[in-house]
């Protein structure tokens, strides 16, 4: 398993059908950004999904991979729109 953050500008046609696919695989954190853990496999197939959707010339989904989430230390400074407690 690894650890995710994704974050995406995408031609505002796109924007939903990006965001429903990640939806698919990680954790909506804000507009435009999702986060959680995926094995390789999955990880695979959402980009290939990612892949068939962006295929603009401006457009641009970046992906942070990390090993493990001990190892990000994240601070939420606002309002937290889906708390991890509240999601299962």
């Amino acid at each position: 398993m690894v650890f995710l953050i994704v974050v995406y500008d995408i031609n505002a046609e796109y924007v939903q059908k990006v965001h429903d696919t990640l939806r698919k695989y990680l954790f909506w954190i804000q507009n435009s950004v999702f986060e959680g853990e995926l094995s390789e496999a999955r990880l695979k197939q959402m980009k290939s999904e990612l892949e068939e959707i962006a295929t603009g010339p401006r457009d641009m989904i970046l992906i942070y991979r990390m090993e493990n989430q001990k190892h990000v230390k994240k601070q939420i400074i606002g309002v937290e729109k889906l708390p991890f407690d509240a999601v299962f």
